[in-house]
């Protein structure tokens, strides 16, 4: 009898077990969803990154799986994991093109970029990355609610690649190669032009001329910068340069 008893128990567990898998997957999916819903705004980004992981290889095609792609890479960007983060962007932006993501996946792309970019003496790989997806989404979404963001992030970026040019401009300077420094503040000027870097590079080709003992184009550069240059309290500097190197001529040295 009791063996009876036994049987039938494990039988109806079982039963149960298999009614109950009809629906289990799907439930499953859905609270995973949720947990990981619930621990991205806990700040439980790695338990987020497994939630979502696991629904997205439950849910394939689906599209709890593609909201699922989105938010991995959101748990990444969250937890400061940036280069993490822009894979699985990228990855969104492939696969599922009309996913209402997709907008802001890119934006983020960019934002990680630009996140990522070092200071401006460093090599700026990611700084190019950051302007070059910076201007690609700006011409896929000109009436982007980003779009002041992406101009601001824009101007920063340009002014650290024109500090850097500006700086081996320096540097040229400092080792008296005024010919590649003259080239290399021109440079500047004509790839950075709307960047404040732009006026010390201007102040950086005169000096260059002067320094090299081409007075008389140091002058006429002067000239043509002269509003540029006093607007920035650069022309005293510039005229000094000039004037110092005309009395080291003068003595003959």
């Amino acid at each position: 009898m009791k063996f009876l008893i036994l049987s039938f128990s494990i039988f109806s567990i079982i039963i149960t077990g298999c009614a109950g898998s009809r629906t289990g997957p799907e439930t499953t999916i859905q609270e995973l969803f949720k947990n990981g819903l619930d621990n991205l705004a806990n700040k439980k980004y790695l338990q987020a990154q497994s939630d979502f992981t696991q629904v997205l290889i439950r849910g394939s095609g689906s599209d709890l799986g593609d909201d699922a792609q989105y938010y991995i890479a959101e748990a990444y960007y969250r937890n400061e994991e940036y280069m993490s983060a822009i894979a699985e962007y990228e990855k969104l932006t492939r696969r599922m093109g009309f996913s209402p993501y997709v907008e802001d996946a890119r934006f983020k792309i960019c934002e990680s970029y630009q996140i990522e970019s070092p200071k401006y003496f460093h090599d700026q790989e990611y700084t190019e990355k950051a302007l070059e997806r910076y201007q690609e989404f700006l011409d896929d979404y000109p009436d982007s609610e980003y779009f002041n963001e992406v101009l601001t992030s824009i101007e920063y970026l340009r002014e650290k690649m024109g500090l850097k040019l500006y700086e081996t401009g320096i540097l040229y300077m400092k080792m008296e190669e005024y010919g590649s420094a003259r080239m290399t503040f021109n440079r500047v000027i004509e790839l950075y032009y709307d960047t404040q870097i732009v006026f010390k590079a201007k102040a950086g080709v005169v000096k260059a001329f002067a320094r090299n003992r081409e007075i008389d184009e140091a002058y006429k550069h002067l000239n043509l910068y002269e509003a540029a240059l006093k607007e920035n309290n650069l022309y005293g500097q510039s005229k000094d340069t000039i004037s110092g190197v005309e009395k080291l001529v003068a003595r003959g040295n």
